[in-house]
């Protein structure tokens, strides 16, 4: 459950700093290269759905799918 997983994450970075929830942040879920098509636009649709105000990509690092998407958005951040 990708919402509880991220829920629990924001839990632990307030313990360990709360001043790093002010800070933009985005998530990327991995391995999206064992989804088939099909799969894939279930999963995005539910992604989209789950965090609309988040920013996000989906990324494969064995087929490199979505990485030029996430160095963009890493970028976008910190400029």
């Amino acid at each position: 459950d990708s919402k509880k997983t991220f829920e629990t994450l924001m839990r632990e970075i307030n313990l360990y700093n709360p001043e790093l929830l002010d800070k933009k942040h985005l998530i990327a879920f991995s391995k999206s290269d064992l989804l088939d098509e099909e799969l894939y636009n279930e999963y995005l649709f539910e992604v989209r759905k789950t965090f609309a105000e988040i920013p996000f990509c989906i990324i494969s690092s064995v087929t490199k799918k979505g990485l030029d998407q996430l160095k963009e958005m890493i970028w976008s951040i910190l400029n």
